[in-house]
């Protein structure tokens, strides 16, 4: 199956399952029910997971509207076929925030493809060449040596040449010429030197000018001695005298001395072993000399060991060693064929005559020749360890060939009783079994030569060894896996692609090999793999493109450095045509984007080539869908890493900048800012970040090229106006994103924005602006911190002055930062109805030096302003990452966070007469501020730190940090100069560059080619098991929630150690756990069973704290808790229930803007799991609908009342509609279908008896069952009212449960029950009638004390059990009977 149709089937595949449906009912078939709703008994199931767009959710909802409308819609207590209709039960199918980004956002360190460690081992760590072959023959013909006795018939051939058949000098010429030939076949460019019976002094002459004439290269050395006696014990060879009536030894070290490094010996001679041990103790007593030398790059190949003689059978060749090295497939064939069925059918002559060239793999002899390479290759492979077959296999081509035949020597002089031996030593490879797959395939190659030889045109058919073992590693791949044993086939498949017609099969398998994870990819890369892919980006095959890029995916998902390779073949055409091409699918083209992205990241001629191929306009025509005939638009895997592509092309390449603002990139890329898809959006981030020039500075001196950097600044701007849209994303991936991007403009820019910084914190009272408390002015003459505004702040000099020249006329020009009234709207700073800043505001502020800046422009302050503003913003993020990035981005314009304890500490610093100093009564004003960004974030003060004019007295630093900001180095600062650095307008050094934060977007992003892409995860089932039992489990509780519990059974009493008192808990649905949580936003998670703490910590670590709501993420799956903070800040935590292992999963700033006056957010937070949005409100003039599976703000929904949100409740049944309780007393139906959000507004709660009480309402909910209008809500005033607003303004059932007490409402999910808390230490139980079912006043304790007054009461979401968080910091555990079912 191709590659491409493995893909298809698997998203086929994964999109009917989710579309599968089951409607089983025996009670509401009559109903026309959607198909995207299940209901098993009475339980209405959500079948449809995967929510594409909002439009889904809502037909879905409509249609279980329908559901419930056509049921009785008035019951209070309806049956419908028998069974109550309060049994009905939502289970919600889809889970959000479970995507990669969510795994531990806030440690993730993420590192794209590697350049050194586990991949730099593959490559060979440098190629090299036999340059020069010296061939060495001592055979002295028709004189045998003393030492050797030969039998009759003897072993006579030499290089195939029979010696006695001609003339000895003759005989000697054709045997050194025939062994020049067969050499050659291996390597064909080497220079070939014979030497035949020669002197010492020729073979020193000859050695030592081939080393020279060599240089670095290899040289090999052959040695032939068969007419000369054997080595001695000392490691002598023998040679003639001039005469040849002596022999002559010489010293193997002698030899050595001469050829040097590297080298390579071939001793075709008996006793050639002695030799080989006498080299190892000369390189052990070289090494144990010079300690710390590198080993010396020597091979040996030796005929036999120090032991043995030559084989002399007249089966073998004399110089059979030799044969097997040199001419391997030859002397094979005839070993075998005296041992094969064939011996009889076939005789030598007929193997000295088989069809073809050993190039050629289409006839007989390149099948063989190509058969025997694999074989080899193989066995090497799988027994050899790894740096040793690099070395010898992969880094020389004749040193390769001629290993390889050494194992075919090894086989065959073992048969004769003769080892041959190696340096380095190899483990035997003779009885390996893949020498039965060479016999095999040997025997049906030769069983067709007799026809061959016959009949020259009968056709040759190729043998089945290499479908066979393609066979067996697809057999391997369905079964192997990291832990096993690795695929012998390997090295096969390697051979394989060298032939057309097993090359796309081969291809695929290597695809699924290499999608097993990084292991196979290294593996591949050491078998050999690179030089064959890259070769195949040169052929056209269509069929070969989506695999050929899957692979490459694979490869440069690992190992980065493959881009200068790719760059220099001309690689990178390929895969662009491959991204223009509207054939393939658009996850396929993701991939070839991301080979493009690796080619371009940091590695300037891949920018440069990838520019003259017109990377750019390709990428931008397919990101504003140019071509939608395959709708590429859904595919958000394509567009991300076409943005990311782009960014990598442009980041720190001016060229490519200009070509992009020429193309209007950034108004394509603004455009994907609201892309449903979080890694999309931080990708756009990403490229808009990297198109600002760091090294530009806006106000450096103006020269010839000032039209051109007035363009570029206009351009930088548009980008910053795009890129301030996302302050306020849902997703910390975007935010982190924009964090690195407002660094590069701040660090452009830093000038202007030190200043616009400075006159932030200047003393004004009449701007909206001037609260901005937690941020102080380090004054640069007294050197102390100065809140910025009611104190009068004395001399401010210097403050970010942009160059000397500039007029010193004691005013801030006219255009001064903040100087129009429209700089913050848009910005978080602004609600509906924002105080306008008073354009002269700045013009009273007189100073002895404060600098005219270099004229900027009015539009300027108001969008450098706007960044300052967004900065703090990221400065004071929920999420811990992002925060420290935007305190990193401060830095750069010279404002640092210093955490100031409290007032009383800041009023005793020393402060001297005629300084200006801090009062109590101007911090005290701190705390009353009501600016945005005190209220929304964070909460550290931050100070704006200058150079002082002169050194500072250590008494005005008591108890504070000196910071220096990114420009004033210390040495600098102590040096008396004001500021030193200011007025030189050089380009930032690479130390400045290196402080800027750097983006993690495409790293991340990389990690995802990593994982397997065609095969689905293995917790994928195991998930879906889980998930049905715990449905199962779900239902079981349900049908045993009866009506008429009073609760009267106290179970469990957790003293929860909070100091303010329990605010808020839950119970976990599927093990026996209370979750609380305190004011201080500190919280515990307590197991009631056992009575265990299991884990406590901190939400987060910002001074501000206060708490609003826990809820359950995902609670029929690997649950999350959400946490809401009053500030509107949300978080998400994982594996929260073990100590000290929680993460967060996400955080985000849940409300944007207050009401004017509002002196906090009071934020109002509820989650609504069956659509997936999350609802939040409070001192705001709207709700706002979060989309946490997007993780973006979907819509706000104007409240239609000049009141606040007191309480919200969203309906677990119905998707997209929420009620939200008033503090006047009033309740509103919302549904984010409807055009402007409102259903209908009632007014129950006035007030009543006890006029002192207010009509506040402190608890809403939806009545269980399938109504989507049936509320419960209750006023502080204790009343609780029973509506059904839709079909009546007025309650239909009101209690007084509590005179003027009532501070806590719970409802049950699918029990008729509803329970109410008192500050009066009381809880009362009522069911939908009305009626009390029971009280609690008591502590299950053995004296019985009251309990505390209630602070918050949770309900279990299947079981009859109640969760009761009191002042006193107890929560207590109530249920139906003494053991509730677990």
């Amino acid at each position: 199956m191709a590659l491409g149709d493995l893909m298809e089937s698997r998203f086929s595949h994964s999109q009917s399952q989710s579309s599968m449906v089951a409607v089983v009912s025996n009670h509401v078939h009559q109903l026309n029910i959607n198909p995207s709703v299940v209901v098993v008994q009475d339980v209405v199931l959500d079948s449809n997971r995967d929510r594409d767009t909002s439009s889904d959710s809502v037909d879905r909802e409509e249609d279980s509207e329908a559901v419930a409308s056509s049921t009785n819609t008035g019951y209070g207590n309806a049956v419908v076929s028998g069974i109550p209709a309060t049994s009905m039960a939502y289970l919600p199918q889809n889970v959000v925030l479970s995507e990669l980004r969510h795994d531990a956002f806030e440690a993730f360190t993420p590192s794209g493809p590697a350049e050194t460690g586990l991949v730099s081992k593959w490559r060979p760590k440098d190629r090299m060449k036999t340059g020069s072959v010296v061939l060495v023959l001592c055979l002295n013909i028709s004189v045998d040596p003393p030492d050797v006795i030969k039998i009759s018939p003897c072993a006579r051939m030499e290089c195939w040449i029979d010696p006695f058949s001609m003339a000895p000098h003759k005989a000697i010429e054709a045997i050194g010429e025939s062994l020049r030939i067969q050499y050659e076949r291996w390597q064909p460019k080497a220079r070939y030197k014979p030497l035949r019976d020669p002197t010492v002094e020729e073979v020193k002459k000859l050695c030592i000018s081939c080393r020279k004439h060599t240089k670095s290269e290899r040289v090999l050395f052959h040695y032939n001695g068969h007419g000369v006696p054997k080595p001695t014990a000392n490691g002598e060879i023998w040679f003639f005298n001039k005469s040849y009536t002596q022999y002559i030894p010489l010293p193997i070290s002698e030899l050595d001395s001469w050829l040097k490094t590297p080298s390579i010996y071939v001793f075709d001679c008996s006793a050639a072993g002695m030799i080989v041990n006498a080299f190892i103790e000369l390189q052990d007593w070289n090494s144990s000399s010079t300690p710390g030398t590198s080993p010396r790059d020597c091979i040996l190949l030796a005929a036999c060991e120090a032991h043995e003689t030559l084989p002399q059978s007249h089966e073998f060749p004399a110089d059979v060693f030799t044969s097997c090295l040199t001419t391997p497939i030859k002397l094979a064939l005839r070993w075998f064929c005296t041992r094969s069925l064939l011996h009889e059918s076939l005789d030598y002559s007929l193997i000295d005559r088989i069809p073809g060239r050993q190039t050629d793999r289409k006839t007989l002899l390149g099948e063989l020749n190509w058969i025997f390479t694999a074989v080899t290759d193989t066995i090497a492979w799988n027994v050899l360890p790894h740096d040793l077959f690099q070395r010898l296999f992969r880094q020389d081509l004749l040193v390769a060939s001629l290993f390889r035949n050494f194992l075919l020597a090894e086989r065959i002089m073992r048969s004769a009783n003769c080892s041959p031996v190696s340096y380095p030593m190899l483990p035997p490879t003779h009885q390996h079994h893949m020498w039965d797959a060479w016999d095999m395939a040997a025997e049906i190659c030769l069983s067709q030569l007799p026809t061959l030889l016959e009949d020259p045109n009968a056709e040759f058919q190729p043998s089945p060894f290499f479908t066979e073992q393609l066979t067996a590693f697809e057999v391997w791949l369905d079964h192997g896996s990291e832990h096993k044993k690795p695929p012998e086939q390997l090295p096969i498949v390697l051979q394989v692609l060298l032939s057309q017609c097993h090359r796309f099969r081969a291809l695929v398998l290597l695809g699924r090999f290499l999608d097993m994870g990084p292991w196979a990819v290294d593996l591949a890369l050491s078998v050999g793999i690179f030089p064959y892919v890259l070769k195949l980006l040169q052929t056209t095959t269509p069929e070969l493109r989506q695999i050929l890029v899957f692979i490459w995916t694979k490869i440069l998902a690992l190992d980065k450095s493959c881009q200068v390779d790719l760059v220099k073949d001309g690689g990178h055409t390929y895969f662009i045509r491959f991204l223009d091409s509207v054939e393939a699918y658009p996850e396929q083209r993701a991939m070839a984007a991301f080979v493009l992205t690796v080619i371009v990241d940091g590695h300037r001629k891949g920018q440069e080539a990838c520019i003259e191929a017109d990377l750019i306009h390709v990428c931008l025509k397919h990101i504003q869908g140019g071509s939608a005939t395959n709708d590429t638009q859904t595919e958000p895997l394509f567009l991300q890493w076409l943005c990311l592509c782009l960014g990598k092309l442009w980041e720190d390449f001016t060229e490519a900048q200009i070509i992009a603002l020429q193309a209007n990139a950034p108004t394509v890329f603004s455009l994907l800012l609201s892309e449903p898809q979080p890694e999309v959006r931080a990708s756009a981030v990403f490229a808009l970040g990297t198109l600002l020039d760091v090294g530009f500075d806006s106000s450096r001196d103006v020269g010839d090229d000032e039209r051109d950097d007035d363009e570029k600044v206009v351009a930088e701007f548009s980008i910053v106006k795009s890129l301030l849209d996302v302050v306020s994303d849902g997703s910390p991936l975007v935010r982190a994103e924009l964090a690195v991007a407002l660094a590069r403009f701040a660090f452009g820019h830093k000038r202007h924005l030190k200043s616009i910084a400075a006159a932030y914190w200047k003393p004004q009272s009449n701007s909206v602006l001037s609260s901005l408390p937690s941020f102080t002015v380090r004054n640069s003459v007294s050197g102390y911190n100065t809140p910025n505004q009611y104190s009068k702040i004395g001399p401010l000099s210097r403050v970010g002055g942009d160059n000397g020249s500039a007029a010193r006329d004691g005013r801030v020009s006219s255009s001064s930062p903040l100087a129009t009234s429209s700089i913050m709207h848009g910005s978080p700073l602004s609600d509906d109805s924002s105080q306008h800043s008073d354009p002269g505001m700045l013009n009273d502020c007189t100073t002895n030096g404060v600098v005219n800046h270099a004229k900027p422009r009015q539009l300027d302050n108001g969008l450098y302003s706007q960044c300052v503003s967004a900065m703090c913003t990221l400065a004071k993020d929920s999420s811990p990452r992002i925060s420290g990035l935007g305190r990193r981005v401060l830095s750069i314009i010279g404002i640092e966070q210093v955490v100031t304890k409290s007032a009383k500490t800041a009023t005793t610093t020393n402060v001297q007469a005629g300084e200006s100093s801090v009062t109590a009564s101007s911090l005290a004003g701190l705390a009353r501020s009501s600016s945005w960004f005190d209220m929304n974030g964070g909460h550290l003060p931050l100070s704006f730190r200058t150079p002082p004019v002169s050194p500072p007295k250590p008494s005005y630093l008591t108890g504070m940090r000196r910071v220096c900001s990114l420009e004033f180095r210390p040495h600098l600062m102590d040096s008396g100069l004001a500021d030193p650095l200011l007025g030189s307008p050089g380009v930032p050094g690479p130390s400045d560059r290196s402080f800027l934060p750097q983006s993690t977007i495409y790293n991340w992003s990389c990690s995802h080619f990593s994982k397997p892409l065609l095969t689905a995860t293995d917790g994928a089932d195991e998930i879906a098991i889980k998930r049905d039992e715990r449905e199962k489990l779900a239902l079981n509780h349900i049908t045993k929630c009866q009506p008429g519990s009073n609760l009267h059974n106290p179970i469990a009493r957790w003293d929860t150690k909070f100091e303010s008192g329990a605010k808020t808990a839950l119970l976990q649905p599927f093990s026996p756990i209370v979750v609380a949580a305190e004011e201080g936003e500190c919280i515990r998670i307590w197991n009631y069973e056992e009575a265990t703490l299991l884990n406590s910590f901190n939400n987060h670590e910002y001074p501000n704290k206060g708490i609003s709501k826990l809820c359950l993420v995902n609670e029929l799956d690997e649950s999350l808790l959400l946490v809401a903070s009053s500030d509107g800040n949300v978080r998400i935590w994982k594996d929260y229930i073990s100590r000290g292992k929680q993460k967060l999963v996400t955080a985000f700033s849940s409300i944007h803007g207050h009401r004017p006056g509002a002196r906090s957010v009071s934020a109002v937070v509820d989650w609504q799991q069956q659509s997936g949005y999350m609802y939040a409100s409070g001192e705001i003039s709207s709700t706002m609908v979060w989309d946490l599976d997007k993780e973006q703000l979907l819509s706000s929904i104007s409240l239609a009342s000049d009141c606040s949100i007191s309480t919200l409740a969203a309906s677990q049944v119905h998707g997209g509609q929420f009620a939200a309780g008033f503090v006047d007393g009033s309740v509103r139906l919302y549904d984010i279908r409807t055009p402007d959000g409102l259903v209908c507004v009632t007014r129950p709660h006035t007030l009543g008896v006890d006029r002192s009480a207010g009509t506040r309402v402190v608890g809403i909910g939806f009545q269980p069952g399938l109504d989507p209008a049936k509320i419960v809500s209750a006023s502080q005033a204790g009343d609780i009212q029973f509506l059904d607003i839709r079909n009546q303004s007025d309650a239909y059932l009101t209690i007084d449960a509590h005179r003027g007490s009532l501070t806590a409402l719970a409802i049950h999910r699918h029990a008729p029950l509803i329970a109410s808390g008192s500050a009066k230490q009381l809880i009362k139980v009522f069911n939908l009638e009305g009626e009390q079912l029971g009280t609690i006043r008591y502590s299950p304790t053995f004296m019985a004390q009251k309990i505390g007054p209630v602070s918050c009461l949770a309900f279990h979401p299947y079981q009859i059990l109640l969760a009761a968080g009191s002042a006193d910091a107890c929560v207590s555990i109530y249920a139906d009977e003494i053991s509730p079912p677990r």
